[in-house]
């Protein structure tokens, strides 16, 4: 039996299998257009549907033996159905503005503490129940024919499955859900003036909704026992890849959005929304996560390489190097003279202020492509160490981080995350934590595995360890003082 992970994506999707014996085999991906114009972002649920029943056709044709698939998708955005179960409405991506008047509504109803109490998250637009208000009150036709409202999980699940299940994780960024009795809030909803009972039914993360309904499988070649799993938000499945099981780790997703994502079970609510954390009820029970992250991480990176990395580039073709390595290779591991301001995308938490923009300060005529490559790079860690001396201050501690994603790749940057950080970084064998995540979910729903720990032990593979170094740490110490100050200094400039 093969074991595979779909993840949803708000701008693509793609399933990767693995064996039983944790063995990663392919995987394969597929994109779908999303709609940008000034505050109103958006993508066709149909389109990911469509998407996700022809990689899962092309994925049966190569591995015959799928014997079961976890879900796993971004958060927020959800689908409206009617009773036909047809698509009444766009899906609302988390960076729409839609939804901040309604978001401002139900603090001034509630009290932003009673909504951090229940839901672990500070009232924002950017969660589902501010943009379910909007479209009641602006698209009352379409609000009268809704029928089922679904999350991208949920409503793949549905659509595989006939199934209305939601894991908790995913319910949780709504800002509808009661992370302590892990039910929807009868307050929250009746505040909002939206049914409960339009949402799916919440479960735990790695709960079986059941085998894939018989035509689809006819459609789709899977066979007729193939089981769906409801994974979880996909960060959360990424901790679950990474074997993050209690507080002795976190996980740094270094993909296109730096992300770390610590586990926890006592904490400050009221501290942990002041910088924007939302807190998530975890596949442990009683236990919690939240996610400190950067909007640009490997973006950022990838910006610099194609923007600026000319005379790399040329390099790198003649050496048959990887441009990153070329931009890396001089670097002694010592700050830079630069001092950058990583919100190129807008900042993430904890200040999560879409409107600010990135700056280069300290640039000379001496400076080089390799300096601001590495002021790129430094300005992530930096930021990530902000983020984590925030969460210390509201009881959340990161000791050690395992890191994965494509930015783990680099030596260069690992170590400069372990000397900025001042703490030891493992990086893992594969880089696709979340698919790994759904992988072991669903090996321990179907009973290849006896649990998630004993799963761990098959698909969670260190690969490196990279531990701090006192003199650079030292060295960078005044770059981080002052880097404390940057966002206050550049932000009313903007």
């Amino acid at each position: 039996m093969l074991l595979a992970g779909l993840d949803i994506g708000s701008t693509g999707c793609k399933i990767t299998v693995y064996s039983q014996e944790g063995t990663f085999l392919g995987r394969i991906y597929q994109d779908y257009p999303v709609g940008r114009s000034h505050s109103e972002h958006e993508v066709d649920p149909k389109a990911i549907w469509d998407a996700v029943r022809d990689i899962i056709q092309k994925a049966a044709k190569v591995y015959p033996c799928i014997g079961g698939i976890g879900i796993a998708s971004f958060g927020e955005s959800f689908a409206l159905l009617d009773q036909q179960d047809r698509i009444l409405f766009p899906a609302m991506l988390y960076t729409d503005s839609r939804g901040e008047t309604e978001a401002e509504e139900l603090a001034q109803k509630l009290g932003r503490e009673r909504i951090i109490e229940i839901t672990g998250t500070s009232p924002a637009a950017m969660y589902s129940l501010p943009k379910l208000m909007w479209i009641r009150k602006n698209k009352p036709d379409i609000w009268a024919c809704t029928d089922k409202i679904l999350l991208m999980e949920d409503y793949i699940v549905y659509m595989l499955t006939g199934k209305r299940q939601i894991d908790y994780s995913l319910a949780a960024r709504t800002m509808a859900f009661d992370i302590q009795t892990l039910c929807w809030s009868d307050e929250l909803c009746e505040a909002a003036g939206v049914d409960k009972t339009l949402f799916s039914q919440p479960v735990a993360t790695g709960t079986s909704a059941g085998r894939v309904k018989p035509i689809l499988c006819e459609e789709l070649g899977l066979a007729p026992d193939t089981l769906i799993v409801s994974v979880s938000h996909d960060q959360v499945a990424a901790a679950v890849g990474s074997g993050i099981f209690d507080e002795s780790c976190a996980v740094d997703g270094a993909g296109t959005v730096e992300c770390i994502t610590p586990v926890f079970s006592s904490f400050d609510a009221t501290k942990l929304a002041e910088g924007k954390y939302a807190v998530i009820p975890y596949i442990t029970p009683g236990k919690y996560v939240c996610y400190a992250f950067l909007f640009t991480g490997g973006s950022l990176i990838d910006w610099c390489v194609k923007s600026i990395a000319g005379y790399a580039k040329i390099k790198a073709d003649e050496t048959g190097k990887r441009i990153y390595n070329v931009l890396e290779e001089e670097w002694d591991g010592n700050p830079t003279d630069l001092l950058l301001l990583p919100h190129f995308a807008g900042a993430a938490t904890p200040y999560m202020d879409t409107g600010c923009r990135g700056a280069i300060l300290g640039l000379s005529l001496e400076h080089t492509e390799r300096d601001i490559y590495i002021a790129c790079m430094e300005a992530i860690c930096l930021e990530l160490r902000l983020n984590i001396e925030k969460l210390q201050s509201a009881g959340v501690t990161v000791d050690t981080l395992r890191a994965v994603g494509g930015g783990a790749k680099s030596n260069a940057w690992m170590q400069m995350k372990a000397d900025i950080l001042n703490i030891p970084i493992t990086v893992l064998a594969s880089e696709e934590a979340g698919a790994a995540g759904c992988a072991m979910l669903v090996g321990v729903a179907c009973g290849i595995f006896k649990d998630i720990h004993s799963a761990a032990e098959i698909l969670v593979v260190p690969k490196h360890t990279y531990l701090p170094r006192a003199a650079y740490h030292s060295a960078y110490e005044n770059k981080y003082q002052k880097y404390l100050r940057l966002y206050d200094a550049v932000r009313p400039l903007m």
